[in-house]
């Protein structure tokens, strides 16, 4: 298996969906690992959970 070099992510390049993607990511403690793997390397719980908080932050800006 082919290893991915790091990528290296500017969060003031990104979409305001992109990067809250990534900051709720960090806050979980996973942003090593997706930087590391990539995204698919995070497991349907970890992923369901970033998702969930998107959602809940959506909810609460258009409040």
């Amino acid at each position: 298996m082919v290893k991915k070099k790091e990528q290296v992510v500017d969060l003031q390049t990104l979409e305001p969906q992109e990067k809250m993607k990534y900051e709720i990511a960090e806050e979980l403690g996973l942003l090593d690992k997706v930087l590391k793997n990539g995204w698919k390397s995070l497991s349907s719980k970890e992923t369901g959970k970033i998702g969930g908080l998107i959602t809940k932050r959506k909810r609460k800006e258009t409040k």
